[in-house]
C-alpha cells in the first residue's frame, strides 16, 4: 500500500532529531504514562549515543512501552472492525508483532540531537479519557510541533491509548485505514508478514519478528 506505516508512531514522521529531550515532571495521575514514556526515550537515545547495540536499546524499553501503553487496545482498534473476525492465534501473534514493531519504530527514530520534548501542563477531557498535551521543540527554532496522547484507565491504570499529531491526526485511525486493506475474510496473514517484514527492516535484523 502506498501509505502504509506511514505512521510508524506518528512522531517519527517529523524529520527532527530528538536526543536533547526535556519533559515537565508529571503533574497528574493522567500525564504519568506519557512522562514515563519520555523518560525511557531519553534513556533509549542516550544509550545510543554510548554505543549500545538495538537489541540491547529495545530490550530496556520494551517494558516502557508496555506499562504506558494499553497495547492490546491499541492493537484491537489499529486492526478495527476486522479483529473480532480473525482466529485466536492471529490475534495473538498480531498483538506480539504489534507490540514488537511499536517498540522498534521507537527504537529506530529516536535519535540524533537538539529538540526538546516538553509536557504541556493542559489536558483536555475525551469522555471518560483524558488528552495530555505535548510539544516537540527543534533546536533550530522553528515552531514547536503538537504530538498529544489519549489516555485511559487500563490494566495498569492511566494508559495510553492514541496518539494525536497537531492535535488531531489520530494514529490509530491511520493504522486501521491502512491494515483494513491486508485483512480480508477473517484472514490477516498479509498484515502479518508486513508487520514482520517492517519489524525486521526497522532493526536492521536484530530481532526476529514473531513467528510462524
Amino acid at each position: 500500500m502506498k501509505h502504509f506505516f506511514r505512521t510508524a508512531g506518528l512522531v517519527f514522521a517529523l524529520g527532527v532529531p530528538l536526543a536533547a529531550m526535556a519533559a515537565a515532571p508529571a503533574a497528574t495521575p493522567e500525564s504519568a504514562p506519557v512522562s514515563a514514556l519520555d523518560a525511557g526515550l531519553l534513556a533509549t537515545m542516550k544509550a545510543g549515543s554510548a554505543g549500545q547495540s538495538f537489541a540491547a536499546r529495545y530490550a530496556a524499553l520494551d517494558p516502557v512501552v508496555k506499562q504506558t501503553y494499553n497495547l492490546p487496545l491499541v492493537t484491537q482498534n489499529s486492526v478495527g472492525f476486522s479483529w473480532a473476525t480473525l482466529p485466536a492465534a492471529q490475534q495473538k501473534q498480531l498483538a506480539a508483532l504489534f507490540e514488537q514493531f511499536t517498540v522498534a519504530s521507537y527504537v529506530s527514530q529516536f535519535k540524533g540531537e537538539g529538540a526538546k520534548f516538553v509536557l504541556l501542563p493542559t489536558e483536555k477531557s475525551l469522555g471518560a479519557n483524558k488528552i495530555v498535551e505535548t510539544q516537540i521543540v527543534p533546536a533550530d527554532g522553528t515552531a514547536p510541533t503538537e504530538i498529544d496522547y489519549v489516555v485511559a484507565q487500563g490494566p495498569s491504570g492511566w494508559q495510553i491509548t492514541d496518539v494525536l499529531l497537531n492535535g488531531t491526526i489520530s494514529q490509530v485511525a491511520v493504522h486501521a485505514s491502512d491494515f483494513s486493506a491486508l485483512v480480508s475474510g477473517g484472514d490477516a496473514s498479509k498484515l502479518i508478514a508486513a508487520l514482520q517484514g517492517k519489524i525486521t527492516t526497522l532493526s536492521g535484523g536484530a530481532l526476529t519478528p514473531s513467528g510462524p
